[in-house]
């Protein structure tokens, strides 16, 4: 069944009930199509030029710092400014946009919640539709939820502030059509949580904020602010309404960091350390690079020389230009055990310590129960202060290209070579069931886990490299655990939540994509295909 909404080139896939007629009305559908005409085409030549840039270093390049914007880089400028109720950020919660999350997460001891259409959330057609009328109901503060024992879930006062994170620019959102083809998540997104929610943000004294995911250099920044600017002035509101924050997740983003805060700065309040992600991107980038191939993703912590100086650097840029350099993820889940959860409350204030000794603004928890623990850490470091935008780092050595790129030692073992094929069909399972969040062996895990794992065996298959017990890792091998490791989660899972699941695909789509000859960019295109 396909709909056509009069006066607009879009086509809609699904049938429009009760939940599709409150959130795609004739003006907002209207909004998007405008979007969508006038933005997709140049967004399709960005995606275009990724390919072209990726074959060079593919080709043996290795990236680096733009030679052309030297004086972007070198020159006094700063952001146009950040809101009063963006100004103290010092916890962040994320999660998807489902109901009951929605309203824990806004209720939690935290300053922001980045509701995410994300990496937390597979964007199945009802999933995404009900998550803008869950935002809607948040913004207007009526937002409730009762559970099948009649548990009664409502927003407490003065609620965390709200940020939205949208789709990246590689993900389509494939139940609407443009000129036969799939239009862009991010701007399906972005359309409707504006249009519907921006008037009642400005009057409670916040406005239209967003997270923007997987950007890869100052161009695609570009096109975002051109974006923004286009809506402000469409809607007759002041140039720097919309605001943005840019996860600095892949690896040619590290290298433009000035260059993404200028060409956004009327728009941008900050960047912000997508760890995990940026793993990935690493693995992904330079999948060629026999020299720089990742050890155990396990090993791959902060302290590690590369990911040390990606996150010196984007303090140090971010604090030069008047924007926050916000922390990365703390993935840990609190354990009921109360030894188990001792050890998690440690582990998370150590990293949560280093990096506000490091002078980030803030950072990211999964849980609402580490935010105590992550509050009280920032707040004994910011003292009085609701920022470290005064701590330049100045005195810090200029961090090269090369120690970005610094190969990370470390061992790749059997027993890591397992985990990962364990969490990466779990994950999988649940992504393509309709889960994008989920809790894995003690941890709140995304899509960027699942993209580590399996990057990291494909790597390791495509340079022959071989485990600390001298097996040589080929295709044979990962097959052969594979269908242990799937037994091994059968066993732990039970026979009715396995049988019931969708595990024989969930293996089948780890298989593919992690034998395939050519890499496969992002397990959630092809894992896409598989959602309703």
């Amino acid at each position: 069944m396909t709909q056509q909404i009069v006066g607009t080139e879009l086509t809609f896939t699904q049938g429009f009930g009760a939940a599709e007629r409150q959130v795609l009305t004739d003006d907002a559908v209207e909004f998007l199509a405008e979007l969508v005409s006038k933005f997709t085409p140049q967004r399709n030549k960005l995606l275009a030029a990724r390919a072209c840039w990726q074959q060079k270093i593919d080709q043996g390049e290795l990236p680096g710092f733009i030679s052309e914007t030297d004086s972007i880089r070198n020159g006094e400028w700063k952001i146009r400014g950040i809101p009063e109720d963006l100004r103290d950020r010092r916890v962040e919660i994320t999660g998807p946009v489902e109901r009951k999350m929605v309203i824990n997460a806004l209720n939690a001891n935290v300053k922001v919640f980045m509701a995410d259409f994300e990496d937390s959330l597979a964007p199945s057609w009802d999933k995404v539709i009900d998550g803008q009328i869950n935002l809607h109901d948040a913004v207007n503060g009526t937002i409730s939820y009762t559970n099948d024992a009649g548990k009664i879930y409502q927003l407490k006062p003065n609620p965390a502030v709200l940020i939205a994170r949208v789709r990246g620019l590689h993900l389509p959102e494939k139940h609407v059509l443009w000129q036969g083809e799939a239009i862009p998540g991010g701007l399906f997104d972005f359309a409707l949580y504006f249009f519907h929610n921006y008037r009642q943000l400005l009057a409670k004294g916040s406005g239209p904020y967003f997270y923007l995911p997987k950007t890869q250099s100052w161009q695609e920044a570009a096109w975002w602010s051109e974006v923004f600017s286009f809506t402000e002035d469409r809607f007759d509101l002041p140039r720097g309404t919309i605001k943005a924050t840019v996860l600095i997740e892949t690896l040619p983003a590290v290298f433009q960091m000035d260059e993404i805060l200028y060409h956004l700065r009327d728009h941008i309040v900050g960047l912000n350390c997508g760890r995990w992600d940026y793993i990935f991107s690493y693995i992904k980038t330079l999948k060629n690079h026999a020299d720089r191939v990742l050890p155990d993703r396990q090993s791959v912590t902060m302290d590690k020389s590369f990911l040390s100086a990606y996150s010196r650097l984007l303090i140090k840029t971010c604090h030069k230009r008047g924007a926050f350099a916000m922390g990365g993820m703390a993935a840990f889940i609190p354990s009921k055990d109360a030894e188990k959860n001792a050890w998690v409350l440690n582990k998370v204030r150590a990293d949560k310590e280093l990096e506000a000794n490091n002078g980030h603004d803030g950072t990211w928890v999964a849980h609402p129960g580490l935010a105590d623990t992550v509050m009280d850490v920032f707040s004994r470091v910011l003292g009085e202060r609701r920022n470290q935008l005064e701590v330049l780092r100045e005195n810090d050595a200029p961090i090269s290209a090369a120690q970005l790129l610094e190969p990370c030692e470390g061992e790749r073992t059997e027993a890591g070579m397992r985990a990962n094929i364990r969490v990466a069909v779990q994950y999988i399972e649940a992504w393509i069931s309709g889960n994008g969040c989920v809790p894995i062996y003690g941890l709140m895990e995304d899509a960027a886990t699942a993209e580590i794992s399996r990057t990291s065996i494909w790597q390791w298959i495509h340079h022959e490299k071989s485990l600390s017990n001298g097996q040589l890792v080929t295709k044979a091998l990962f097959r052969q655990m594979l269908a242990e490791e799937v037994l091994v989660i059968q066993e732990e899972l039970g026979e009715q939540r396995f049988s019931h699941g969708r595990f024989t695909e969930a293996a089948r789509l780890m298989e593919t994509i992690t034998i395939s000859d050519e890499l496969i960019d992002f397990l959630t295109l092809p894992g896409y295909e598989l959602l309703a």
